[in-house]
């Protein structure tokens, strides 16, 4: 009866049966995987968010297939403020998520079949979403080497004859890693020669962690080099890709990350790159979105408002996110099991663990006998045992106790 784009294992894994078990008995559980802005204690402009769905505007319906031009605009201004003037609001789509976002660009790419290269590791979205499209995704590696970076040959190497584009991630999640000037510089030369677009994802693009931040925990050997001029503590990232003209680029991002309101169910599509593709990728996706006009009208009117609030909320989860990543450094300092990686931005921490058994059966570990959440490294493509992932936007009381917790572990 159902299609084989759906025939996904649906039956819950051991991790999620650990921690729903451990809910039912009542046990408090400290939570290094929480990922809801709107849950971890952030003050919100709260009277102007509500006052800007009380205009009458909103009572209007205006079927605009790439949204209000008035939030277009808005989405253009923050580029601007990006350093990126000449993003037309014309070559902005409205979505209500980045998930849509990816729908509509994978189906303005790909016919049945078709393939996307997508980072590894990286979030796990990315599966569910092909599937839904009959999209086959081809994973490129991430490597770390005194900090992340793109395996590019290996990347060229995965291209096929039925590639049409290459997800990036900037900054990644989980790993934190933006997209160097470099890197850049050789995707547009492959996407050229092989007539590929660019798809990047951008929700974490703010947050980017000052240089101390992210190499407090580096080894001798990485803090050597960077004393010698070989390495710097976070390599200058590339900005934003809606400026990159090299290549037809598709950049998503939203309200869920930029102002920490996911619930607000705003996002975008920016196109950008040479003239003559990207007026064709926009009379394509006007039609895409035309068929769904999902973006409602009250969040398009109040999207001035909501994007204005972006610093307030910003500034908040940045001091949370080097609070807890000074914690985690602190506690580490003191043993020599663990080690977490260079972390340039967004919200998690990578954590290189002994191999005592599959991250799975340590994250269901964690839960059972010390009452601490941590997603294991294999949620997100590791392609090894040996690593855990740890938001840092929680209550930092509870991530003191919560890593206290994931450290002693490791002492047994």
């Amino acid at each position: 009866m159902f299609s084989e784009r759906t025939n996904w294992r649906l039956s819950q894994n051991l991790f999620t049966q650990a921690v729903e078990a451990a809910r039912a008995r009542g046990r408090k559980l400290f939570d290094l995987t929480i990922s809801n802005p709107t849950r971890v204690g952030l003050q919100y402009n709260s009277s102007a968010i509500i006052e800007a769905f009380s205009s009458a505007r909103i009572l209007d319906y205006d079927p605009q297939a790439k949204g209000l031009l008035q939030a277009r605009q808005t989405v253009a201004a923050y580029y601007r403020e990006q350093g990126t003037p000449s993003t037309d609001p014309e070559n902005i789509v409205l979505t209500t998520s980045t998930s849509e976002g990816y729908s509509f660009v994978f189906r303005l790419l790909c016919n049945p079949g078709d393939e996307i290269l997508v980072p590894k590791p990286s979030y796990p979205l990315f599966e569910f979403l092909a599937d839904l499209q009959d999209v086959k995704l081809v994973p490129y590696p991430l490597i770390y080497d005194h900090g992340w970076q793109i395996d590019l040959h290996s990347l060229e190497s995965a291209a096929s004859a039925r590639t049409r584009g290459i997800v990036l991630v900037h900054p990644n999640n989980p790993t934190g890693s933006y997209v160097k000037a470099h890197e850049v510089q050789i995707l547009n030369s492959i996407c050229e020669r092989r007539n590929l677009a660019l798809i990047v994802d951008e929700v974490f693009l703010d947050y980017k962690l000052d240089a101390a931040e992210t190499s407090a925990s580096r080894s001798p050997v990485e803090q050597r080099s960077t004393a010698q001029g070989g390495l710097s503590a976070r390599p200058d990232a590339y900005g934003t890709f809606a400026q990159n003209q090299g290549v037809l680029t598709f950049t998503l991002s939203g309200l869920s990350k930029i102002s920490a309101l996911p619930q607000m169910k705003a996002a975008w599509i920016v196109t950008a790159g040479p003239h003559a593709p990207v007026a064709a990728a926009m009379e394509r996706l006007d039609v895409i979105a035309d068929t769904y006009l999902s973006m409602n009208a009250p969040v398009q009117w109040a999207l001035p408002t909501l994007l204005e609030g972006k610093t307030r909320v910003q500034e908040q989860l940045l001091r949370r996110v080097e609070t807890n990543l000074r914690e985690l450094d602190r506690q580490l300092s003191s043993q020599k099991t663990c080690e977490r990686f260079i972390v340039e931005g967004g919200w998690y921490a990578v954590l290189r663990v002994p191999v005592i058994c599959s991250d799975e059966e340590l994250a269901v570990a964690l839960v059972r006998e010390h009452s601490v959440l941590v997603h294991p490294g294999h949620f997100y493509d590791f392609p090894n045992d040996g690593y855990l992932i740890l938001s840092l936007i929680g209550n930092p009381t509870e991530f003191q106790q919560g890593v206290s917790c994931v450290l002693d572990h490791f002492k047994a």
